[in-house]
């Protein structure tokens, strides 16, 4: 059946206008983004106690480096609590060695998990209940750090009175295809949370990032700690929303070379690590989740694919689309310090991120719930905690 001219026109029209739009929200909001290395580091006479607080699993490949970069830190009052979370590998034995060589650093063990948490919402949790610092950081524990970052992360908090902060991190990927799926998930990310909005106290938009979540405790502890969030697979980003709905001032800063985290190291990884997310992030509603994938399939393959199947005005319009992604991702690139050529990718990567969306929804379904990091949580369970 041939879709009518005038359907194709509306069609390339209204996605024209979506995607100029969007282009433009990105580009001037993005700019409206602080970023960390232009912030110069605080005296360490103004310099309140932090608590770096990191949760743990089988993060042998990673965590000592990422935890010598955290404990290298040029500030002066801070400690790191790291909660080894039933670990199967080499990560407790790394983390014995490091203790013994370093006073800012403890270690609490967690050997069973209780009912009702996701195992990292319960090892963060814990670890913040031991927490001494004015301020609790939240990071993975593969996330790496300048010495500075403290200082300066904390400059911004105290001289613009923030009760939570979220840095993001600069992500390296190796491979093109990695890369490109990198900046479609950015740039699909950064449109729906709008991370610069989280600030404005007007806007209902928040932001959290489980890289760099610093949180003053006593707002942290008002909360309830991660118990309203213990069983949200997207607790960073929850946190955040639970933090702006109460009322406290929130904002986001880009990290830049300060902050950065070796991400997956295939797509099979990516697509494993992002599943647990995907369907979480729309309430584990399926319309929306089949939604989504249908609207990103049209307004970012069907223009590519319409280059060659229509003619005419349409073709034009369509031509006028895809100009405008690709000049959108090459200019994001840049400071995703990812390769522009990236952008070819485009129609690619964007199926393969409606292909995530759905995959999420029908594993989740098809398992009735969650596998992660060793542990099964029902879906029924999963649902229950709404925020």
């Amino acid at each position: 059946m041939t879709v009518p001219h005038a359907i194709l026109l509306v069609v390339a029209a209204g996605t024209l206008l979506i995607q100029i739009l969007s282009a433009l929200d990105l580009f001037f909001g993005n700019r409206k983004i602080a970023v960390l290395p232009d912030i110069p580091p605080m005296e360490d006479g103004s310099a309140p106690a932090v608590s770096v607080v990191i949760a743990a699993r089988d993060e042998e490949a990673g965590i000592e480096q990422a935890l010598a970069s955290i404990l290298r830190q040029d500030y002066p009052k801070y400690e790191v609590i790291v909660v080894n979370d039933r670990s199967t590998d080499g990560t407790g034995v790394i983390l014995d060695r490091m203790v013994n060589a370093n006073s800012r650093l403890r270690v609490v063990s967690v050997n069973e998990l209780p009912p009702g948490w996701l195992g990292k919402n319960h090892a963060l949790h814990l670890g913040a209940s031991q927490a001494s610092g004015e301020f609790i950081l939240f990071s993975d524990a593969d996330i790496v750090m300048e010495p500075s970052v403290l200082r300066r992360a904390l400059r911004y908090v105290l001289e613009h009175k923030l009760d939570h902060l979220a840095i993001g991190p600069r992500v390296v990927l190796h491979g093109f295809l990695l890369n490109a799926l990198l900046g479609v998930f950015a740039l699909f990310f950064n449109g729906y949370v709008k991370p610069w909005k989280a600030r404005d106290p007007k806007s209902r938009k928040y932001i959290g990032m489980g890289a760099f979540n610093l949180v003053r405790a006593p707002v942290y502890r008002a909360l309830g700690g991660h118990e309203p969030i213990a069983m949200r697979p997207d607790d960073d980003l929850k946190l955040g929303k639970l933090i702006k709905s109460r009322g406290y001032r929130q904002d986001f800063v880009a990290g830049g070379t300060l902050v950065s985290v070796e991400w997956y190291a295939s797509l099979r990884g990516m697509v494993g690590g992002l599943m647990k997310n995907l369907f979480a992030s729309v309430d584990y509603r399926v319309t929306v989740a089949i939604g989504s994938a249908l609207l990103v399939l049209l307004l970012n393959v069907w223009p590519f694919l319409a280059l060659v199947l229509t003619g005419g005005t349409v073709r034009i319009l369509n031509a006028l689309i895809v100009a405008t992604v690709l000049t959108l991702f090459a200019v994001a690139a840049g400071y995703m310090n990812i390769p522009r050529a990236c952008a070819l990718a485009w129609p690619l990567a964007s199926v393969l991120f409606a292909w995530m969306i759905l995959r999420s929804m029908i594993v989740t379904l098809w398992n009735g719930g969650i596998e992660w990091r060793g542990t099964r949580y029902s879906l029924k369970e999963l649902r229950a905690n709404r925020v």
